[in-house]
């Protein structure tokens, strides 16, 4: 009788399939993967929401000597950024980083009003347009009536410029992502290799002729299956209940699922890391806490990073889901390609060969 060849591959997709089957009667896992996420973008999805102010980018040709601009700067709802080039301002002002640009110059034709206020906004911040005006006009009534006394020291030249909208949700889902992609990897990896190794399942398949890699690849499987399948749908909730953009429909969903499948792999390698440190269940949480609560606050996930005080933005800027974050939103509202996006992709590739290193390392099969 022919014997029949052991089948490595076959072993693995039996693994997978199984551990497929537990991760979907895990409540823990339905929640954290999906059911958070789909709250959070429901609940800013109906509400709107996030820190409010009005990004304002300063033109090079500014005069920042004339009190209309030095009254702006104690303004706190009013964020100047004088940092950007010409193109890089009409290019975040069409994709709706900022919502408008400023210039004030001297006026040389006459000799009243002083100064001229070139103003340049959108209609998807004609909101935050309005309330830029507001402030204007109000700067000019007291350095009009109250300092200078004169009829009229700057008048406001305004412009506005037809973009998309740039909704909460545009910002909220990429980052209600990232959380799920990072609670899935952390914890969902750490909690089943400590479980298979605690209840001697992993013994078992010791004593059967798969080998050790193909035990691993069938764990990771099975939750990269579960997890993009959360991805996808909190992606469609997000288009079709709350309007989430999708520059490109379909492409543009199959690369959020690219970037998606490069940050949960680097993302279970944090859980095979905290695996290999945790003596026990209770362990868990604690070790994975130290990794997840950090990049939950300062990543970008429920408002930006430059809502931060300056000190902090540097550890936000260090951190992997802040990349995979920025990565998403770009795809999503901007249109960007992979390549486009190629120096996110690099900095969360780099974390992923630091913590696979440390996992290798730490990782314990008994």
């Amino acid at each position: 009788m022919q014997e029949i060849k052991y089948s490595q591959l076959r072993a693995m997709l039996a693994i997978t399939r199984a551990s497929l089957r537990s991760i979907t009667r895990s409540p823990s896992a339905v929640v954290f993967t999906l059911a958070f996420p789909l709250i959070f973008i429901i609940v800013f999805g109906f509400i709107g929401g996030g820190v409010f102010s009005v990004d304002v980018a300063v033109k090079k040709d500014c005069d920042k000597n004339n009190p209309v601009y030095q009254a702006l700067l104690n303004v706190p709802v009013i964020r100047l950024d004088t940092s950007l080039s010409e193109s890089e301002m009409k290019s975040s002002l069409e994709k709706g980083r900022i919502d408008a640009t400023l210039s004030v110059k001297i006026n040389s034709e006459s000799t009243m009003p002083q100064y001229l206020v070139y103003l340049e906004t959108t209609n998807a911040s004609r909101e935050r347009g309005n309330i830029l005006k507001s402030v204007l006009n109000n700067i000019f009534y007291n350095i009009n009536t109250v300092i200078a006394k004169v009829p009229s020291i700057a008048e406001l030249k305004e412009k506005e410029v037809s973009i998309r909208e740039y909704k909460t949700i545009d910002f909220i889902l990429p980052g209600q992502l990232g959380f799920s992609l990072l609670s899935s990897g952390v914890f969902g990896t750490a909690f089943v290799f400590l479980s298979l190794r605690q209840t001697l399942v992993i013994k078992r398949f010791f004593a059967t002729p798969i080998q050790r890699p193909y035990i691993v690849l069938g764990e990771a499987l099975s939750r990269l299956i579960f997890a993009l399948t959360g991805a996808l749908i909190i992606i469609l909730i997000g288009h079709y209940a709350f309007h989430f953009t999708l520059i490109h429909g379909v492409i543009t969903v199959i690369n959020m699922l690219v970037l998606s499948t490069l940050g949960l792999i680097v993302f279970m390698g944090f859980g095979f890391a905290v695996s290999g440190i945790a003596r026990n269940e209770s362990a868990v949480p604690p070790i994975a806490n130290i990794i997840t609560l950090p990049q939950f606050l300062l990543s970008g996930t429920f408002f930006s990073i430059s809502a931060f005080p300056s000190w902090l933005q540097p550890i936000c800027n260090i951190l992997p889901l802040t990349y995979l974050n920025d990565a998403m939103r770009k795809v999503a509202f901007e249109g960007a390609g992979l390549l486009s996006v190629g120096h996110q992709i690099g900095i969360v590739s780099l974390w992923g060969v630091a913590v696979y290193v440390l996992a290798v390392k730490v990782f314990k099969w008994e």
